[in-house]
């Protein structure tokens, strides 16, 4: 059965995906889709994700959006290594993780955008943004285009962002009395706050993950990223070396 991607490689729901993908071992064929020079709101792409945003799964030739969906109809259909907890309590405890870590997108994006979509976007002429933004279906990413374009989020906006992203951090470390999110088990739970914890220990708040401010998370990070999958599913830094 084809297992076909089409993902970013920045993008935090792409890794998510890629590392569920890894955790699996399951075999797909990768589309590397530019976001930014729009390549998410072609009409050849939307015809596959109508909401154009990365990432989309084609299974057998049928696409799905939304990386948490896509995780869990991947549990389903390949259940073996299981990455969902078996208990009807902890798949709830596990699906409103996953819901609220998917809530602080907004906050990630505050400082992902700087490089990757402003870099483009401010080079645009006034003309050439609005054709951009006409092309964008959301009207949340539309402002968020447009934020980066032309009124970058100043120290304050960003700092806002940075203390919900630790308060992320804080809610970890209450949950991992048992090594991972839910239970004792790695799990969806955990592989959906990964991409968060990358930028947040790259250069969001770095110091949030040292282990005498955090030490159950300084433990689960290392834990994490000792696993041979979070090295295939390439979460390289966002931010380029100098």
């Amino acid at each position: 059965m084809a297992l076909v991607l089409y993902h970013a490689w920045k993008s935090s729901a792409s890794r998510r995906v890629r590392l569920f993908l890894e955790e699996k071992g399951l075999a797909y064929e990768g589309h590397e889709i530019d976001l930014t020079r729009q390549e998410q709101h072609s009409p050849a792409y939307l015809a596959i994700n109508p909401l154009g945003v990365v990432p989309t799964l084609v299974h057998d030739g049928r696409p799905l959006h939304e990386s948490g969906t896509v995780c869990e109809y991947l549990e389903a259909m390949f259940p073996d290594p299981p990455l969902c907890p078996a208990a009807p309590y902890d798949l709830a405890l596990m699906r409103n993780w996953v819901r609220y870590v998917d809530g602080e997108i907004g906050h990630l994006i505050r400082f992902n955008w700087r490089y990757s979509i402003a870099e483009r976007a401010t080079a645009m002429s006034d003309a050439e943004l609005e054709a951009a933004l006409q092309r964008i279906p959301s009207a949340e990413r539309r402002e968020a285009w447009l934020r980066a374009a032309r009124r970058p989020y100043d120290a304050a906006e960003l700092d806002q962002s940075r203390q919900a992203l630790v308060r992320m951090l804080d809610r970890m470390e209450a949950m991992l009395e048992g090594g991972w999110l839910i239970g004792d088990r790695y799990s969806l739970a955990d592989i959906a706050a990964v991409p968060f914890v990358r930028r947040i220990g790259e250069e969001i708040a770095p110091e949030a993950l040292e282990p005498a401010a955090r030490p159950r998370v300084a433990d689960w990070w290392a834990a994490v990223t000792a696993r041979p999958a979070y090295t295939r599913a390439r979460l390289d830094p966002f931010v380029a070396a100098d």
